[in-house]
């Protein structure tokens, strides 16, 4: 079987933990432990987040010279090598030579008339008190909005159109070799008037990067994995429910938190309709039960409603 594991920001980091190297390879290892079983068996597939990567990195940019801080694209090229490089090593631990790895830098390419680009909305880099914000965003040009108390700077956030090295990922996939790649949504690019590249300032979905990949590899199962072990409904409330089972039209009539799971569950249900294959959103310590189909939540075109339980 096929399989893309999309790994959620707590593979590298768990809620309110420090942005250190040593937490980042401490939870990458309890990750590869957890996909090792799957690489042995299957064909996979890895992507990630890098939203504070990214983050950091600009930071520690503007604090050196503000003056010529790095471009997004680049910070998300540094971030993908950089994260791909944890993944890759704490794999190839625990497989101990099974299987080839490998981390590939991946472009994917935006259309210049996306509509995100006159709405940015995507929150980037480190907070600022409203005065150095404004004074920020006069002098670059930015685009900034109040996160709660503070105020971020905000970049596009278009949908992905093209991944550039399709080819190369069937090429190594074919060949048995696991692929770490379209790491942080991937690279954002934007082609010119003259047919040439260029990065762009914005930041691509991670869900819809992963899902549109799933989708031009025909994957068998595309896994969302995250740190709660399904979607539910009424999320916090005494009325909650955990969906075992849904259609994608079913999930559509629900709410869920932009911030959240909502980009998940949108990326999910896009990728069943268009690839008619599975989808499912779960804890990635329950990698294994959530491919056997006992745990996590499965999205499947077949299904109408929703199956669901109390807890």
């Amino acid at each position: 079987m096929r399989i893309l594991v999309a790994l959620g920001g707590n593979a590298l980091l768990k809620r309110g933990e420090a942005l250190t190297v040593e937490n980042q390879r401490a939870n990458v290892k309890i990750a590869a432990s957890a996909l090792a079983p799957l690489a042995r068996n299957h064909e996979l597939i890895v992507t990630h987040g890098n939203g504070p990567q990214v983050g950091l990195l600009a930071l520690q940019g503007a604090a050196y010279k503000p003056d010529e801080a790095f471009p997004l694209d680049v910070l998300g090229a540094e971030t993908e090598g950089m994260i791909g490089y944890v993944i890759e090593r704490e794999l190839r631990n625990c497989l101990q030579g099974d299987k080839e790895i490998a981390t590939l830098l991946t472009m994917i390419e935006v259309d210049t008339l996306d509509p995100a680009f006159d709405a940015p909305s995507k929150f980037v880099g480190p907070v600022y008190s409203r005065a150095d914000a404004e004074r920020l965003a006069a002098e670059k040009k930015w685009q900034i909005k109040a996160d709660g108390q503070d105020w971020r700077r905000v970049v596009a956030s278009p949908k992905p159109q093209k991944i550039l090295e399709l080819d190369p990922i069937k090429w190594m996939l074919d060949r048995g070799v696991i692929v770490i790649c379209a790491g942080g949504g991937g690279i954002p690019t934007i082609r010119g008037e003259d047919g040439r590249l260029k990065g762009v300032e914005a930041v691509i979905d991670k869900d819809f990067a992963s899902a549109l990949l799933a989708r031009e590899l025909e994957v068998d199962l595309f896994i969302v994995a995250t740190d709660v072990d399904a979607v539910y409904v009424d999320w916090g409330q005494p009325s909650q429910r955990r969906i075992i089972e849904a259609g994608p039209d079913a999930l559509d009539t629900y709410e869920f938190p932009a911030g959240s799971m909502g980009p998940k569950v949108r990326a999910a249900c896009a990728f069943v309709r268009h690839s008619g294959a599975k989808a499912a959103i779960g804890a990635l310590k329950d990698i294994e039960a959530i491919v056997a189909g006992a745990a996590g939540t499965l999205i499947i075109n077949s299904v109408r409603g929703l199956r669901e339980e109390s807890v």
